[in-house]
């Protein structure tokens, strides 16, 4: 599960990047970063929430599993 997590920490610092990267390009009226940086960003948050889906469901297995 830590493997996860860093793993997810890794695609969030990207997507914190990818923020401030467009928003770069806006404020300097270049606006032919906005589309394919706004297509990453929503395909890390797919990721990232996935993943996260993902170690909750397998934190309550190993609780359940537990007890």
């Amino acid at each position: 599960m830590t493997a996860i997590c860093a793993f997810i920490a890794v695609l969030l610092v990207i997507q914190i990047w990818l923020v401030s990267a467009a928003l770069e390009a806006l404020l300097s009226n270049d606006r032919g970063v906005l589309i394919p940086a706004a297509i990453a960003s929503l395909v890390l948050f797919a990721i990232n929430g996935g993943m996260l889906v993902h170690a909750v469901r397998f934190d309550d297995g190993l609780r359940k599993a537990a007890s």
